[in-house]
């Protein structure tokens, strides 16, 4: 009876776990009336302060202000509605936004977050509309060897309505995994907001993991915390030798044992960003019979004699020609006219043109962002499977 008391303490410790923790009343950031943004950092002791993120205006970079109390301040010109990202540089050392508790990882690196209302950002935000759901999938591979793990998105009613629908398959970038396009694309928020909307047909999305090396995003394997997240050339198995693509109707195959789908040409659409633009392409073109819908996103198209050697990636005039006689609804191109990709896409529409071959080309501002990819998809997603 005596140790009661005690071990009621320890337990009431432990489930308080974070209870130093406090509010404060210090806002940042504070997106304004006109939709300029307020930062706040209580630093009193730093010497220098900046704000780095993903918006255009001074490049996304702001020197901090520091008042009489401490508080550094630094306050953006208008920024145009989107999700953005940034973090502090303090004194040389870059870190997150303590008042923000919101964030998000791209590869590596942990960002703090934060809205600017309108559109396309209210696309990105949760509204009140009927709410898919977002499965954490496993899947075995016998090209692999092993069990791999992917994304699945299914649609407000899939559960209750017991009809089927068409699939799109999302690819991610290097460095990203089968979590990218749900965190930084905001492909579940974005999907539920178009279907309640009707500016896009209910589908199931799928988000495999392009990187064949590995089996799932760092933490979710056996390696658990010693797998840390890298950009795809650090990883054993460079992505150009064509494993990926090849193993691709397996993952096909596993989305249509497993869930209620229209498992054919029509119902299928494949689009990716960069690394998954380029995985976009070949996959395309080595079964065409597949998909009538395919969306190429800052492609990563470095085509290089190495490529060219492997049977996945060569006769790919052939290939595309195939495509053609086979048939297919849309070929949908973006870039951004600031990519380092641009060159490289444009130079892909002169061979495309040169055979004859039916696109789209939809060229954004900027560069290689998330702030296109989420555009992209938006514009994309209500294009397919129009009856």
């Amino acid at each position: 009876m005596l140790l009661l008391p005690a071990l009621l303490f320890a337990l009431g410790v432990q489930a308080q776990q974070n209870v130093g923790f406090k509010d404060g009343t210090l806002v940042s950031p504070q997106v304004n009336s006109d939709n300029s943004v307020t930062f706040r950092l209580n630093a009193p002791k730093a010497q220098q302060v900046m704000v780095i993120g993903d918006w255009e205006a001074n490049d996304g970079k702001g020197n901090m202000v520091k008042g009489a109390d401490g508080v550094w301040t630094y306050t953006t010109p208008v920024l145009p509605s989107e999700m953005y990202t940034y973090r502090f540089s303090i004194d040389g050392v870059t870190g997150l936004d303590p008042a923000n508790p919101f964030t998000k990882r791209d590869v590596g690196t942990i960002f703090s977050m934060f809205f600017v209302d309108g559109y396309p950002a209210e696309f990105y935000q949760v509204q009140d509309v009927p709410h898919g759901t977002v499965l954490q999938q496993w899947y075995h591979s016998d090209k692999a060897g092993t069990d791999r793990r992917m994304s699945v998105y299914l649609p407000a009613g899939y559960q209750t309505e017991g009809h089927s629908y068409p699939v799109l398959y999302l690819l991610h970038g290097s460095g990203g995994d089968e979590t990218a396009w749900l965190d930084l694309g905001m492909t579940a928020r974005i999907m539920d907001n178009l279907i309640a909307r009707k500016k896009a047909e209910p589908m199931i999305v799928v988000i495999p993991n392009g990187n064949f090396g590995v089996q799932a995003a760092a933490g979710e394997t056996k390696d658990n915390l010693r797998f840390r997240p890298v950009m795809s050339n650090q990883i054993k198995g460079n992505y150009k030798n064509g494993d990926y693509e090849m193993a691709f109707p397996e993952i096909i195959n596993f989305i249509e044992r497993t869930y209620r789908v229209k498992a054919d040409k029509a119902h299928r659409a494949v689009a990716g960003l960069s690394m998954g633009g380029f995985h976009t392409l070949y996959i395309s073109a080595n079964f065409p019979e597949k998909f009538d819908y395919m969306g190429l996103f800052s492609a990563g198209i470095r085509f290089s004699a190495d490529d060219a050697a492997n049977p996945v990636y060569n006769n790919l005039d052939q290939k595309l020609q195939t495509l053609q006689t086979v048939g297919y609804k849309l070929y949908w191109i973006s870039i951004g006219k600031d990519d380092f990709l641009y060159k490289a896409n444009r130079e892909y529409m002169q061979q495309l043109d040169k055979l004859g071959f039916k696109y789209e080309y939809h060229e954004s501002t900027r560069g290689h962002l998330w702030c296109n990819w989420r555009q992209y998809l938006l514009q994309f997603a209500q294009r397919l499977f129009k009856e």
